[in-house]
């Protein structure tokens, strides 16, 4: 495993760690507390050492799997956790800085811990970050030791840029992959500049880029590549990185022309994400242990060539840019 500087927060990170999005639901399965633990253990005896977590996952259950199976290690963890997306309706006027330290008192007991390493806000709203009381309150949580860093997860590169000009932001998560290039356009020369650890989220588009899936796929009721499609839960840039499903299959064929060989798609999909130096970690999730196993090997794999990277560009361009770009 290879490490990488998590920004402002001085954290030595793993470059792929683990997301527990899909251990805490969502994806059509109900949440196992044996699965995450095996998930959990089998990412740190690979050498991860971080993992994001959130309180709606499973409304807690999620970080209190994380939080008990770190414990019981040795090894130094650092878990993220997120906050703010309990508030239904989710709109500006449901953000107060009280009504958020609540919620971080919440996870605090959910880990049964004393300090959260990063807490982050969870996708809120465009408009919170015009509001300096929302991020001045985890200031206080700081000088109190509630929390070592504050970080914020994003659905549009203009969030990540506006997040920047709170001083206390150590990090900015944030979906990119072969499907979501955006964000290195712009955001990320700023944030290496400002020293902003960038947390690369949904790799594989949801599945989209294991090369797995065909127009025969199925997914349960509960599955958010079901019922988010459209957005109707939350942005539906967070399901297919908001490609449409036939367009991302299309995609996906042109890009197995272009990664032949032994290693699958998804592997090189997290390489990929890799190869821009201004990443600090890539988090992609697992279901199960061998996923785990699986995705920590990306690492292992050569660097892309000048004609692949070109070449993901290229069919970017021609099936997703024209849909996707102008809208995250």
């Amino acid at each position: 495993m290879q490490y990488r500087k998590l920004g402002k927060t001085g954290f030595e990170v793993s470059e792929v760690s683990l997301g527990t999005w899909q251990v805490g639901g969502r994806w059509g399965e109900h949440f196992s507390e044996q699965t995450a633990e095996r998930i959990i253990n089998e990412a740190i005896d690979a050498g991860v050492n971080f993992i994001d977590t959130a309180d709606v996952y499973s409304d807690g259950e999620s970080e209190a799997a994380v939080a008990r199976v770190v414990k019981s290690r040795s090894e130094n963890v650092y878990i993220a956790t997120k906050c703010g997306r309990q508030i239904q309706p989710h709109t500006p006027e449901g953000y107060t800085a009280q009504r958020l330290i609540g919620y971080v008192e919440d996870s605090l007991r959910n880990m049964k811990t004393d300090t959260i390493d990063l807490i982050q806000l969870h996708c809120p709203p465009t408009e919170i970050y015009n509001r300096p009381e929302i991020f001045e309150a985890f200031e206080r949580l700081q000088e109190q030791g509630k929390i070592r860093n504050l970080g914020v997860s994003v659905e549009l590169v203009d969030e990540a840029l506006m997040a920047m000009k709170y001083p206390n932001v150590a990090t900015v998560q944030i979906i990119y992959n072969m499907f979501r290039l955006k964000p290195s356009e712009a955001f990320f020369a700023k944030a290496t500049q400002n020293n902003v650890g960038i947390i690369a989220r949904v790799p594989l588009a949801s599945g989209l880029l294991t090369g797995k899936m065909s127009q025969d796929t199925t997914f349960s009721a509960e599955d958010h590549r079901n019922f988010n499609r459209n957005g109707e839960a939350f942005d539906k840039g967070e399901t297919f990185s908001g490609v449409e499903y036939d367009l991302g299959l299309e995609a996906v064929e042109a890009l197995k022309k272009l990664f032949p060989g032994d290693s699958p798609l998804a592997a090189w999909a997290i390489r990929w994400v890799l190869m821009a130096r201004a990443v600090s970690t890539v988090i992609p999730g697992a279901s199960k242990p061998e996923q785990v196993a699986s995705n920590i090997k990306a690492s292992e794999l050569p660097a892309l060539s000048a004609e692949q990277m070109q070449g993901v560009e290229a069919i970017y361009d021609q099936y997703i840019k024209p849909s996707v770009h102008p809208q995250w």
